[in-house]
């Protein structure tokens, strides 16, 4: 791995680019944060993106683009069907994944559903490393069933086990060779999402693999996060330092039957797509893609965007450029364990995540810890972050609430877009936080939807916590905003 030490011996994360073009951010008054908090009824979703200092609500759909991306833009065939920019991409994905069939689609969940729509039958149980909201609702919309088969510590919040996103490859093996039920595919995700972007490593994934092969199971992989799981792979398993980003991304597609992805996130631009073998799969598929998605040569995808990813995916396998996202976020990481504040280690990709358990013990898990917590750093510096717990959780089939295992605030890092001093910034303003945290209290629904309930859900303070923490910021600040 390349690094750059400073003359005073500082290890910083530097920035590989230079800023070309800007977009104005405004930071409001904490009178003002407050009240546009609570005019979105404390769901950081609708809140408007005018009211947000520093968005760190995702990394899907708003990375920066590169000049060449942006270039590429302006050269794209667009054409309803038989766009060259089409084929561009997919001889982009063939070349990296060695995959014949590629399939466009709107972004990764439109992906999931059609995977879904011609997999899973009711009754089905798909095991997996650890699921994505989405992708558990399309398998349950089907009537398939969950099963997580995470390794065991991979939900340890403070830890030095490099790869806490690895299978469980022994409980796996046990159920393949037990189960009655119908197994349609094992799905492995890149970068576990929902326990703080934490990787496989290549090992992991090329034993779950064999144990597919040998059970006749199809081996699904989520790569909406692969380039930070790549980063990973190539700085933490010792047996892969020698390899190339290129190669450790061929490795990986060797392991797997599908491959599926969200471009938002791997690629760097607006859009998604299914790699795979079979033509006996990929048939049925496109009759899909042309139901929900569009015709098999854009898919949803404006023809502009396709342009953006076939060089954002080839971006993708540079070193430098993979690396910035990781080495932001593990500033962050390293200075907030400095600070005493609890958050998910080793950093993983996608964000910094707060582990807001033991942030606030003092909130009970049906007052949404995390979502609390959330609204609170709104209120403390115009920072949108999102939660992961139990608010991001559906109720069980009795209407009581399923208590999440953990309690995360993700502050998402999108990649080439924040300088170290916005880093610097939410460091301060989570450390402020972190020492007035008595003051943060629970939240309850005031309008609950039955699917997703995070995205569009409504909920109020249980009291009047938040404007006795804006006071609290005021009294602290004075004048600054």
């Amino acid at each position: 791995m390349q690094e750059i030490r400073l003359f005073s011996g500082e290890m910083i994360p530097l920035e590989r680019h230079k800023v070309r073009i800007v977009q104005k951010l405004e930071l409001l008054p904490v009178e003002d944060r407050l009240r546009r908090l609570q005019e979105a009824h404390n769901n950081l979703y609708l809140l408007k993106n005018r009211d947000i200092f520093l968005d760190m609500l995702t990394d899907s759909g708003v990375n920066a683009m590169s000049d060449k991306q942006l270039a590429a833009m302006m050269d794209a065939d667009d054409a309803y069907a038989g766009s060259e920019t089409f084929f561009q991409l997919e001889e982009k994905v063939q070349d990296l994944f060695g995959m014949e069939h590629f399939l466009p689609a709107h972004q990764g969940r439109g992906c999931e559903k059609v995977l879904a729509d011609l997999l899973i039958k009711p009754g089905d149980l798909v095991p997996m490393n650890y699921h994505f909201t989405t992708t558990r609702a399309h398998i349950v919309r089907c009537g398939g069933e969950v099963l997580e088969l995470l390794c065991e510590g991979g939900e340890i919040c403070t830890s030095d086990e490099p790869f806490k996103g690895n299978m469980n490859t022994t409980a796996l093996r046990s159920l393949l060779e037990s189960t009655q039920r119908n197994i349609p595919f094992v799905r492995m995700e890149a970068g576990a999402n929902l326990i703080g972007g934490q990787p496989f490593s290549l090992a992991n994934l090329q034993e779950t693999a064999a144990i597919c092969r040998e059970h006749g199971v199809l081996l699904v992989l989520d790569a909406s996060l692969l380039q930070d799981n790549l980063y990973f792979i190539k700085s933490r398993e010792e047996a892969c330092s020698g390899l190339s980003i290129r190669e450790i991304t061929r490795a990986i597609a060797d392991c797997c039957d599908i491959i599926y992805f969200s471009a938002r996130k791997f690629g760097f631009a607006k859009g998604g797509g299914i790699a795979l073998r079979d033509i006996a799969l990929a048939n049925p598929l496109q009759e899909l893609i042309v139901l929900n998605e569009g015709f098999l040569t854009y898919g949803g995808i404006s023809v502009r965007e396709m342009a953006a990813i076939t060089v954002g995916l080839e971006e993708s396998m540079d070193e430098t450029i993979i690396s910035q996202g990781p080495e932001f976020i593990r500033f962050m990481v390293d200075e907030l364990v400095r600070l005493g504040v609890p958050v998910i280690t080793p950093a993983g990709g996608l964000g910094c995540h707060l582990n807001a358990k033991e942030f606030v013990p003092h909130i009970a898990a049906d007052e949404y810890p995390a979502a609390a917590l959330a609204s609170a750093l709104f209120i403390a510096g115009g920072i949108r972050g999102m939660e992961r717990g139990t608010l991001s959780e559906d109720r069980n089939a009795d209407g009581s609430e399923k208590f999440a295992s953990m309690e995360l605030l993700r502050l998402a890092v999108p990649r080439r877009v924040f300088t170290l001093s916005q880093i610097k910034y939410c460091i301060d303003r989570v450390h402020w936080l972190w020492q007035n945290r008595e003051l943060i209290q629970g939240l309850k629904f005031t309008r609950e939807p039955k699917i997703l309930r995070f995205f569009t859900g409504e909920l109020a303070a249980v009291s009047d916590w938040q404007e006795k923490l804006a006071a609290r910021f005021r009294s602290d600040f004075g004048d600054s905003l």
